[in-house]
């Protein structure tokens, strides 16, 4: 009697499974060599070989003949879209290419003034090329590919410090600005509700240094304080940011801040500070602006430490507007002074009302010299 051939579980023969387990590995490291081609550039470097010889090659013909300044394009590109371990290659192997073409036409075509400038040019091009490759080596990435890394650290730093969604009756806005123009910025601001969203949780922060120095800072210590924001009651923020930061070690490792926590159905608030500029509010009952100033030393300096708080009422009508120093302090202008400004500027541009009253305040204190960050709250 002869026997069945062995199933699997399901009742499929074995020689079906042994028919389509080789196929399918086949499809899947077919996939796998195409990816790791394309991740590893070999295509690239390739298609700019090839655009390199052809170029070379139009220099060398009699009857077509390029301009040696021509091979400026390959390596221009190469810059572009080549990592560092593959672009130094490519700039020697294209820089070859240019000697040889040069050495083979130099019977046809002569050896002038103009032609040996471009070959000058060229190899110079070459070598400021190398030179940003060896420099960029410390990241290991493309020139293309590290530009959208810095625009995605960017973006995450401005999503981060994005409010989040308010009840009808409140009106929020943040705005950032950088010192130069840049759009790293050592200043951020990081809110949280509560589970309940009851409470909002708020910080400011300005971190030691400024534009695309304080940059980098800022931007894992607003993913560090965004967490604690969060996660932590609003008495145990700062001493826990305090903490993190004396870990890091930092050379210039210090920032201030001030943190709010509000109570969105009430209005009730409270204000702790570490070595920030004191929080205003405008009081809509009497039209007058008051200063919330509180105590504190600043974030990274000295271990187990205590911060004050201050406490207050938002009441209908009422705003509450929290900045950095570089929005109220210049080397010509004491803070107070700034502050008195500031809520000069406020009383006059808010009396219509709030809609994007934090973007009118912060052109209107422009200063190029400093990052400057400022959040309205505005309890309608």
């Amino acid at each position: 009697m002869v026997a069945a051939p062995p199933s699997t579980p399901e009742g499929t023969p074995n020689g079906t499974l042994l028919t389509s387990l080789p196929a399918r590995q086949v499809s899947r490291q077919w996939k796998r060599t195409v990816r790791r081609v394309r991740e590893a550039e070999v295509s690239w470097v390739s298609v700019l070989s090839l655009m390199s010889i052809t170029i070379g090659f139009a220099m060398y013909a009699a009857d077509l003949v390029f301009p040696v300044s021509a091979l400026v394009f390959p390596l221009v590109l190469g810059n572009l879209v080549l990592g560092p371990r593959l672009l130094p290659w490519f700039v020697v192997f294209t820089l070859g290419v240019l000697v040889l073409a040069v050495t083979a036409s130099i019977a046809e075509i002569p050896l002038d003034a103009r032609r040996i400038g471009a070959v000058v040019v060229t190899f110079g091009v070459g070598l400021v090329i190398l030179v940003s490759s060896f420099r960029r080596s410390r990241l290991g990435v493309a020139g293309s590919r590290g530009e959208s890394m810095l625009v995605d650290l960017r973006d995450r730093i401005n999503k981060q410090s994005s409010m989040p969604a308010m009840p009808a009756t409140w009106y929020a806005e943040a705005v950032l600005r950088s010192a130069g123009g840049s759009k790293f910025s050592g200043d951020f601001i990081v809110a949280s509700k509560s589970q309940d969203e009851r409470y909002l949780e708020v910080a400011v922060v300005d971190v030691s240094g400024k534009g695309e120095e304080a940059g980098t800072r800022a931007l894992g210590l607003s993913g560090a304080f965004g967490g604690l924001l969060g996660a932590l009651p609003a008495g145990q923020f700062l001493p826990a940011a305090n903490n993190y930061l004396l870990r890091q070690d930092w050379s210039e490792g210090f920032a201030t801040a001030v943190h709010l926590s509000l109570a969105l159905e009430t209005g009730e608030f409270e204000i702790r500070s570490a070595g920030h500029p004191p929080v205003v509010q405008m009081h809509s009952g009497s039209g007058r602006w008051g200063v919330h100033s509180v105590e504190g030393p600043v974030l990274g300096l000295i271990p187990e430490t205590e911060f004050a708080c201050v406490s207050g009422t938002v009441e209908r009508g009422d705003a509450l507007l929290l900045y950095t120093d570089g929005l109220v302090e210049t080397p010509e202008r004491d803070i107070s002074l700034g502050i008195d400004k500031l809520v000069g500027q406020g009383e006059r541009l808010l009396r219509n009302g709030f809609e994007r009253g934090a973007r009118k305040l912060i052109d209107r204190l422009e200063s190029v010299n400093d990052d400057r960050a400022l959040l309205l709250l505005h309890r309608r």
